[in-house]
């Protein structure tokens, strides 16, 4: 006997040997026939199943890649997240020093032209007080002159002269 499996047709093919007080062949030829007809469905299940088994470890591995393709997809998502906080930080930074270098550059241009401006009023003001000093010393000669009588007596020696030469 070979250890090789049976197969359907090796149970339907099965011959017994006869004896005189054997089996009734009909029911041995019934009762192989039945097993053979169930053994084929067995192994058509069988077939099936490890079809199906085939069809759902593909399943299975299709998912794990696909697992594994996600799982570097938010990995690379979260380090990209990461970088656009680092980046975003940075560039924050830079617009704020460069805010606070225009601020600083403002405030020195307006500390200049205010400084400008109170030299600029300064020289005003002395100036005035120069104009003010001279002003006030024409008008003091000037009433100096008007005080003196020497113009009227000249005036009046003037009418008389005027006067005797007529």
């Amino acid at each position: 006997m070979t250890d090789l499996p049976l197969t359907p047709i090796d149970i339907q093919n099965k011959e017994f040997s006869r004896s005189m007080r054997g089996l009734s062949a009909s029911e041995v030829d019934e009762f192989l026939e039945r097993v053979a007809k169930d053994f084929e469905e067995l192994i058509k299940e069988n077939i099936s199943a490890k079809e199906q088994m085939s069809q759902l470890k593909e399943k299975l591995s299709h998912y794990h890649k696909l697992e594994e393709t996600l799982h570097n997809a938010i990995v690379v998502a979260q380090e990209t997240a990461e970088e656009v906080k680092r980046n975003a930080s940075k560039e924050a930074d830079l617009i704020r020093r460069e805010a606070e270098k225009d601020a600083n550059r403002m405030l020195d241009e307006a500390r200049y032209k205010a400084s400008r401006i109170l030299a600029d009023q300064d020289e005003v003001y002395k100036q005035a007080q120069i104009y003010k000093m001279r002003f006030r010393s024409l008008v003091e000669a000037q009433l100096a002159a008007l005080e003196m009588e020497d113009w009227i007596t000249l005036d009046e020696q003037s009418e008389e002269e005027a006067r005797r030469g007529a």
